[in-house]
């Protein structure tokens, strides 16, 4: 039995609907989504699924029928980074790299959601996210300031005639 989902805005058929979604993910291409424990325990396997971040390695393939799934890797690239990323980078949140995917997607499943969180929010948001190399002051800084950077380019895109956060500018 074949799985149809999309990822990072392309089709995408996996054909075991019986493995974990981190694992068919990074075996299709997708080696941004990182398998840290296999269980759902550390957090690196984060994706946002249909808009909600979830741990991959615990997800069925034939649970993710059907949605639409965002990698960290759809956020920017490295030339034109999504501003999560920029803040992560600026408040040096990022030391091996192996659990900032998890925590960038967390970040924006949190600021879409909450875009003016508190510093108990964002540590609540990130506790499942395991970091063995910054421990979480800086991470936390990051997604802090990355809320004022997304309210900054959502106002930017309002201003510009666009449809910032949903509403239209008046």
């Amino acid at each position: 039995m074949s799985v149809e989902l999309t990822v990072n805005g392309s089709e995408l058929t996996l054909e075991d609907p019986e493995r974990d979604l981190a694992s068919a993910l990074r075996a299709s291409g997708h080696t941004e989504v990182k398998c840290g424990c296999d269980g759902g325990d550390c957090g690196a396997s984060k994706v946002l699924i249909d808009g909600e971040a979830v741990m991959a390695c615990g997800m069925a393939v034939a649970d993710a029928a059907g949605t639409a799934v965002e990698t960290v890797a759809a956020f920017g690239t490295q030339s034109d980074l999504h501003p999560i990323q920029q803040s992560f980078v600026d408040h040096f949140a990022v030391q091996c790299g192996f659990c900032i995917p998890g925590m960038v997607v967390e970040a924006k499943s949190l600021l879409a959601d909450n875009p003016d969180p508190t510093e108990a929010e964002v540590r609540e948001a990130i506790d499942d996210n395991v970091c063995r190399c910054t421990g979480y002051q800086k991470p936390v800084e990051a997604i802090l300031d990355a809320a004022d950077r997304v309210g900054e380019s959502d106002t930017a895109v309002a201003t510009d005639g666009g449809t910032a956060g949903g509403g239209v500018d008046e």
